[in-house]
């Protein structure tokens, strides 16, 4: 048998199952153990059912609400034609197990596979089996869309997928070649090295350019406050040897602001980070949101083309922007310039009418 994961199980009789030391559900329910994995070899009862085996290896323990759930006295019981034998509960304590009708999970779009795990009854006396969601097939669902095929990708079919795609790569296309008559040498890219990731983390190299490449900073800061970080280090290759002569940030932002205050915009590669470590060079907060209007972020854009132009594509860092675009570097990948300037030029290709010139 082929599983929805596409492992291939062998059927086994119960006897054959029991010499190899595998476990059925009966087993597993009356040791407050769950499967933890797929089931490793299954049997064909006489009724068509079907009784998985599952590995005693890929188990865990049951759930707190199921392993203390109190039975309640003299349960009623029946033993199935596998000979399993399965207890009779109330639908409310059937789903602190996972264990359905055979409608529900139909509701749920899963079709029944295995042999009943419980049962209850109506009313009438009529009796009314329980499954395993766990060990339900998921129906292929449909396209929210058409309605009519089974979903490729964002809950839409291939069809209606391609469809919709179209219209967004023609907007998209229609942002990224509009005439923006923007000025190069007013249009400034930055990039940061920083000791970690977090907001408390200090800056420790800082560059950059105009969007001709011209340079206008490029210096390694010294930290107030952090001694060493290994972990980005790993990344950046700045040591804290490197930089014990360099100049506090305190002493650049004056530089910093000038060239700030003359651009039109500022473009890093993931604005997200940067902006939120150099936006408290500034005291108030007039002051840093006027910098964040000025912000764009080259990352968003490039992974918007991604999605819109380049599907087959999954990750959307700096160097799986430039490989995509087959632009070789100007130095080594995380180093505060080679990423600035490789930012611009991926600009450059996102947006080919960006600039007067």
């Amino acid at each position: 048998m082929t599983l929805r994961s596409g492992a291939v199980i062998p059927q086994l009789t119960p006897e054959e199952a029991a010499q190899k030391s595998l476990l059925s559900r009966d087993d597993l329910t009356k040791m407050h153990l769950m499967p933890k994995g797929d089931p490793v070899a299954y049997a064909e009862n006489a009724d068509t059912s079907i009784q998985y085996f599952f590995d005693p290896v890929r188990v865990i323990e049951a759930p707190p609400e199921v392993w203390y759930d109190e039975k309640p006295k003299n349960v009623e019981t029946m033993t199935l034609d596998n000979g399993a034998v399965i207890e009779k509960m109330s639908i409310k304590r059937a789903a602190l197990f996972g264990y359905y009708t055979k409608e529900r999970l139909d509701q749920m779009h899963y079709d029944v596979v295995e042999e009943p795990v419980a049962y209850t009854k109506k009313n009438n006396g009529d009796v009314v089996w329980l499954y395993d969601k766990l060990t339900a097939v998921r129906q292929p669902q449909m396209c929210v869309k058409c309605g009519q095929n089974v979903r490729f990708r964002h809950k839409l079919c291939e069809a209606c997928f391609e469809e919709e795609m179209a219209v967004r790569r023609a907007e998209g296309n229609e942002h990224r070649n509009a005439y923006y008559h923007m000025n190069r040498e007013r249009v400034i890219f930055f990039d940061l090295e920083l000791t970690g990731v977090h907001d408390h983390d200090e800056i420790i190299s800082v560059s950059i350019t105009d969007a001709n490449e011209k340079l206008l900073m490029n210096t390694l800061v010294k930290p107030v406050h952090t001694k060493k970080w290994k972990r980005t280090e790993k990344i950046h290759g700045i040591t804290p040897e490197m930089v014990q002569d360099a100049p506090y940030l305190t002493d650049i932002i004056p530089e910093i602001k000038r060239i700030f205050a003359d651009a039109d915009n500022l473009i890093a590669f993931g604005v997200s980070t940067d902006y939120s470590h150099i936006k408290y060079i500034y005291d108030t907060n007039e002051e840093r949101e006027a910098l964040r209007e000025k912000t764009r972020c080259c990352a968003n854009e490039y992974v918007r083309y991604m999605h819109e132009c380049r599907p087959d594509l999954t990750h959307g860092s700096l160097i799986d922007a430039m490989d995509c675009f087959q632009i070789s570097w100007d130095g080594i990948p995380h180093n505060s310039l080679a990423d600035t300037i490789s930012c611009a030029r991926v600009w450059d290709k996102l947006f080919p009418n960006y600039y007067d010139n």
